[in-house]
């Protein structure tokens, strides 16, 4: 009985020795680490080897899936003493061991020019037969937040709630935003109320000592950005002057179109006129004769007057007609326009114009005239 307990002891202690100088991961950093993109980072895994590990070295990283139905993905791997620092395509030429030769005990690696879709849990497992030890490190990379918006919503009326605004488009949660005032006394208005969350600040009951500048700054826990806003309140604008003005350019309106109607009337009644009047000149016009027919005449002249002359005295009392020389004008007759001038006596019948032609008479047109006297 007392050998047994003193060799079970010795088996303990054995045990407990052996295991004291076997393979053991030795670094003692932080096992969660934030980043900003495009930085870089040292994912620290130092290991002790034992005497007692005498087989081949493996160092092995990998993102582990966050769902358990998913396969972990190898980053970088060191076996037979040779490094394959391209083994996962999202991260190629970005991992690279820490240590040129990691059998010295630093398996610690870098990644650089670090992107949001490289956060996860990275494991280390270090293995030499017989030892095998791990570390899990949770990398959280996040995104600087943007060069952000400042904007002011609707009328900057004085008496009015007014509400700034600051919005940036980019940036990793949790997001905080701070409004602060840089111009007159630097304090904001004690009506003021803001939501560091989504960003706005809103001004109840604004009036003219809320103008000035303020600042607005977004920030994580990588980075921050902010802008700059220029407030101004103004009065509210003067309502009777606004509708005294709308009633005046009304009537106005109203008048140059009431203008505008009586001028293409009074062109449209000018016209109707005009064309009223050229009719009835034309009216009174008489239809031009032939000029063959005149020409004709006038050819005439010279044989017509030698068979005048050939005519003998006797038949000339026949076809003479004696003017009324003898009669003196009375004055209303002298004055009387030449539209009113009396007709002269008809020609006998014995003169028609066949008898005339036959004498040898010439045809002589006449001008015609208007109602007024004037010659056509």
């Amino acid at each position: 009985m007392d050998f047994s307990i003193s060799h079970l002891c010795s088996v303990l202690i054995i045990l407990i020795a052996g295991v004291a100088h076997c393979l053991e991961i030795t670094s003692q950093g932080p096992t969660s680490i934030e980043k900003a993109s495009s930085d870089s980072v040292k994912l620290d895994c130092q290991f002790s080897l034992a005497p007692e590990d005498s087989g081949p070295l493996d160092i092995e990283w990998s993102l582990l899936a966050s769902d358990n139905q998913k396969e972990d993905k190898v980053v970088i791997l060191y076996s037979g003493d040779r490094a394959y620092e391209d083994y996962y395509p999202a991260v190629k030429g970005r991992a690279h061991f820490n240590s040129a030769d990691p059998k010295n005990g630093d398996a610690s690696i870098n990644l650089t020019g670090l992107k949001s879709s490289d956060t996860g849990t990275y494991q280390c497992k270090v293995k030499k037969a017989p030892g095998i030890r791990s570390r899990k490190m949770l990398l959280t990379v996040m995104v600087r937040p943007s060069k952000p918006r400042c904007s002011a919503d609707g009328p900057t009326l004085e008496g009015t709630d007014v509400v700034l605004r600051c919005t940036s488009s980019e940036g990793t949660n949790p997001l905080q935003y701070t409004w602060e005032k840089t111009s007159d006394n630097k304090l904001l208005p004690a009506s003021a109320v803001l939501d560091p969350v989504g960003g706005t600040m809103n001004v109840r009951n604004a009036s003219t000592s809320s103008s000035g500048t303020y600042r607005c700054t977004a920030k994580n826990h990588v980075g921050m950005e902010e802008c700059i806003l220029q407030l101004g309140i103004t009065p509210p604008p003067n309502t009777a002057g606004i509708i005294a003005g709308a009633i005046i350019a009304v009537l106005l309106a109203l008048i140059i179109i009431a203008i505008i109607l009586f001028c293409c009337c009074r062109a449209r009644n000018r016209k109707k006129y005009e064309k009223e009047i050229s009719y009835e000149i034309r009216e009174d016009v008489p239809p031009p004769k032939s000029r063959v027919s005149t020409a004709r005449s006038f050819t005439s002249v010279g044989s017509q007057r030698s068979s005048l002359g050939s005519m003998s005295p006797s038949n000339l009392h026949e076809y003479a007609v004696k003017p009324q020389y003898d009669k003196i004008p009375s004055v209303e007759e002298y004055e009387r326009p030449p539209s009113h001038a009396p007709l002269p006596p008809p020609v006998a019948s014995k003169m028609a114009g066949p008898n005339l032609s036959r004498m040898g008479a010439i045809a002589v047109m006449i001008p015609a005239q208007n109602r007024d006297g004037s010659i056509v």
